[in-house]
């Protein structure tokens, strides 16, 4: 890493935190908010060569005519929709947010307590470091750049979304990705990653590898809210953007 690499990862809050063995890690407090104002020259890495295919998964409870939808009818849709038990237990609906043509698509879990409170993903600490991971490739959210998650509604007591309710909602997205037409997307966490791959597998496994997601290549990396419980894997999460800045390039 260089010295311009490096004092980059400081000033965004993405460099690892070394910790002396023994010394309990102290979550980090991430920065309000970073504007894109001097955004800086992102040195980037070489893209992945190998590219993998991508398995269907399986539509437990597919939602009939979703692929038919414009933007106003999928909102509508997703709104209104009661398909499974997640809908019962949360304030709202999280639809998506951000350029609706945009060539980034960045995708998550499902919305926590503060989404489902303002019904707009990743508004809280994660989020802001979302921000932060963004700015530090030159984005911003809502600028070519469009977030959503696999499920719509908050699971309870954030747990993890089971089988049955990501295959529902994954129709929802399907439509989202393809009226974007997004160059790439990235998956934020394992979750994402293997409802987009269809296929069980740690994170750490799947990646560094260039998939093909139905001929958009999909990159995966780790979700935020895991960077701020570990943060000495935000240089991984570095790399994995800068090989997302040398694609697109």
């Amino acid at each position: 890493m260089n010295v311009r690499d490096e004092q980059l990862l400081r000033e965004l809050n993405l460099y690892p935190l070394w910790v002396r063995r023994g010394v309990p890690v102290q979550e980090e407090v991430v920065p309000a908010s970073v504007g894109m104002e001097g955004s800086p020259q992102v040195k980037t890495a070489a893209p992945v060569e190998m590219v993998m295919p991508v398995a269907e998964l399986p539509e437990i409870a597919a939602i009939p005519e979703v692929a038919s939808l414009d933007w106003t009818a999928l909102k509508e849709k997703v709104r209104d929709c009661t398909a499974c038990k997640l809908r019962e237990g949360c304030t709202q609906t999280v639809f998506g947010v951000g350029d609706e043509q945009a060539d980034w698509l960045f995708v998550g879990e499902g919305p926590g307590a503060e989404e489902d409170a303002q019904g707009e993903p990743f508004v809280g600490q994660a989020g802001k470091l979302l921000d932060n991971m963004l700015f530090s490739i030159g984005l911003k959210r809502g600028d070519n750049v469009y977030i959503a998650n696999i499920v719509k509604c908050r699971p309870s007591n954030n747990r993890v979304p089971e089988a049955d309710e990501i295959a529902t909602c994954m129709p929802y997205l399907r439509q989202q990705i393809a009226l974007i037409k997004p160059k790439l997307i990235i998956a934020l966490g394992k979750t994402a990653a293997t409802a987009l791959l269809g296929r069980d597998a740690p994170l750490g496994s799947l990646r560094g590898t260039t998939y093909d997601y139905h001929g958009t290549p999909l990159i995966i990396t780790y979700h935020p809210a895991y960077l701020l419980r570990s943060p000495g894997e935000k240089a991984k999460a570095w790399q994995d953007l800068k090989s997302a800045v040398a694609l697109m390039q």
